[in-house]
């Protein structure tokens, strides 16, 4: 039934209207139940910061991120274009298809199906309608841009290389349903539009100038019989595109834009888990970006285990404690990730939950801590903390020691003669019990000793006491990396050193990434620093021997420490250096077969004091 009927309605709109109803009912039901389900600190978030100037930049985020997609226009531009023409091509055909109703009728509260098949419904405009304002020019130039989006969308399945991607993500029975037939849509919706503008001779240049083909190609009857058909595949499409998205990638559509106002109000992921998790998980579209980056996807060709797959096991229920504890933790994917999810949380809580359910997750096995003996020495103010790694490297304590004594620095020593360990290994793990029971350990410790800057050899150390020791601030007590104490300490002329005649390219370690400039400013009073361009700062290339990594072997291990090594080794520096014993441990065993040195920052300030 088309223009004349007062109530707009035709059968053919009821797979529209199905998807519809179904699509809404379910983003209703899970909104509803993750808002309710939030902790009390969050929910007090939400009130305290819902009318607040946080809304307003969280709206610009969705405009910037959901509708535009900066981020991955920083990718890769092509890729970002083809992100933006389906969102924000779709999105403005809904609002110029609206306004467009409301204006031909003077209703502007109307069906939705009526503006989605505006044209069958009206085929003609009126002379006075298209003098207000030319819509249908509008409309097709909006539906070109998003045909443009789709076009590009079927090359990047085809060859996803032109788009900077090496991989493309696996996808899930409903994600081939809906990716289908949304790529059906548009498509579709350009035929069924031209077939009714070739009937009525009416519409603009795309849809109108496609009509005019067909009418002179085809007969009127076999044209007038395409009609019907063609509108009936358009609604389908579309209502079967609804009904799978709930349960498919594309529930990030939706889910993407409370997560942005939540994480603007400050709301965040936490290691025991909490119903926040679920937008961020479902946040995922599954876009691939974070698949490239991977190292253990890049070197060890292990492509099942990377954040992409991750969430979208853990959102179906299906996830492995392989799964969860196959990963560096190295940050690559979070910062790959155009929506931000925040992977390290995510995969900790999982294996928080993993770990939760065997015996070794027994508060009572760590009480023995508290009266674990005091092994520190010295009375200064500065302390040292050595940690497990570092006490494995002695040549960096050595190398502290003569740097604090060449700048007269009265030291306690935490961990000289062993200690408690910071917590962070049993934390990656997902023993949390055991990573708060020696927390407390050396909270205390610390408090005991009256020191009041505390210096780490070991960036998971010091990742560690500025992450998870609450109370370190409220006790005064300031927490550096020896890189950035080392820097002060020259920057300050209490330590001087000479420049060596030797070129090194530095590794920055995963666990300190952000701390880039300190390292550097001390390597270039020392030494000549390589450039290694794309492998350091936010590009660096996991050493392979992180500690949060719970499943892969030594080889393993050593097949991606080579991929830095030989990185770095191309600069045609000397010598790697690296701020991490950790690191320096992985780099040595990959450059075993290789003629070049591995040393810790500290070890090179040393031989030029």
């Amino acid at each position: 039934m088309q223009a004349g009927s007062p109530w707009f309605f035709d059968p053919f709109v009821i797979p529209f209207t199905i998807g519809v109803v179904w699509l809404f009912s379910v983003i209703l039901y899970k909104w509803v139940r993750w808002f309710i389900s939030l902790p009390g600190e969050d929910k007090a978030l939400v009130r305290h910061n819902l009318f607040s100037a946080k809304s307003l930049k969280a709206l610009k985020e969705i405009v910037l991120e959901c509708l535009i997609h900066r981020k991955i226009w920083k990718t890769n531009p092509m890729l970002g274009f083809m992100h933006m023409s389906l969102a924000l091509g779709w999105f403005l055909l809904i609002v110029v298809g609206k306004l467009e109703t409301s204006t031909y009728i003077h209703d502007p509260v109307n069906p939705p199906h009526v503006h989605v098949f505006f044209r069958y419904f009206f085929p003609h405009e009126p002379a006075s309608y298209i003098r207000h304002f030319n819509y249908a020019l509008l409309m097709d130039s909006l539906l070109i841009f998003v045909l443009c989006g789709v076009a590009l969308a079927w090359g990047k399945r085809i060859y996803s290389r032109m788009m900077g991607m090496r991989r493309t993500t696996r996808h899930t029975p409903f994600d081939r349903i809906a990716m289908t037939s949304l790529w059906l849509i548009f498509p579709l919706r350009y035929l069924a539009e031209s077939v009714t503008c070739g009937v009525y001779d009416s519409g603009s240049f795309f849809t109108g100038g496609t009509g005019d083909m067909l009418a002179s190609v085809l007969p009127a009857g076999v044209l007038s019989a395409m009609e019907y058909p063609a509108w009936w595949a358009y609604s389908i499409a579309l209502g079967l595109f609804f009904v799978a998205m709930p349960y498919s990638r594309y529930m990030h559509i939706f889910t993407e834009v409370p997560l942005i106002f939540l994480r603007a109000y400050k709301v965040k992921s936490k290691p025991e888990g909490s119903t926040f998790d679920n937008f961020q998980v479902q946040a995922c579209s599954r876009c691939g970006i974070c698949l490239d980056p991977c190292p253990i996807a890049s070197d060890l060709n292990i492509n099942d285990i990377q954040a992409a797959y991750f969430l979208r096991d853990r959102r179906y229920g299906h996830l492995t404690q392989r799964v969860a504890d196959t990963c560096l933790m190295c940050g690559r994917c979070a910062q790959a990730c155009p929506v931000g999810i925040d992977q390290g949380t995510l995969r900790l809580s999982s294996r928080v939950a993993f770990a939760s359910r065997t015996s070794l997750y027994n508060a009572a096995r760590y009480e023995f801590l508290a009266s674990a003996e005091d092994r520190s020495e010295g009375t200064g103010k500065v302390g040292f903390f050595a940690g497990c790694m570092t006490q494995l490297t002695p040549r960096v304590i050595r190398s502290m020691e003569k740097i604090f004594a060449a700048a007269g620095v009265d030291v306690w020593w935490a961990d000289k003669h062993g200690g408690v360990c910071c917590g962070r290994p049993m934390r990656l793990s997902g023993n949390l019990l055991a990573a708060e029971r020696m927390e407390r350990y050396n909270t205390e410790l610390f408090r005991r000793h009256g020191i009041t800057t505390l210096v780490t050899g070991c960036p998971i150390c010091y990742k560690s006491f500025t992450q998870e020791y609450k109370e370190l601030n409220a006790m005064g007590i300031r927490v550096l990396h020896h890189t950035q104490y080392i820097a002060e300490l020259i920057a300050g002329g209490r330590l001087k050193t000479s420049v060596m005649q030797a070129s090194y390219a530095y590794h920055d370690p995963c666990e300190l990434r952000g701390i880039y400039a300190e390292p550097r400013y001390v390597l270039s009073h020392v030494a000549t620093l390589a450039n290694a361009e794309i492998h350091e700062k936010d590009g660096v290339h996991c050493c392979g021997g992180s500690l949060a990594n719970l499943t892969l072997d030594t080889a393993s291990q050593t097949r991606i420490g080579a991929t830095v090594v030989a990185n770095l080794a191309a600069t045609g520096a000397e010598t790697i250096v690296t701020s991490c014993p950790q690191c320096k441990k992985s780099l040595q065993r990959a450059a075993e077969n290789d003629k070049i040195r591995v040393v810790d920052i500290a070890e090179v300030v040393a031989e030029a004091v």
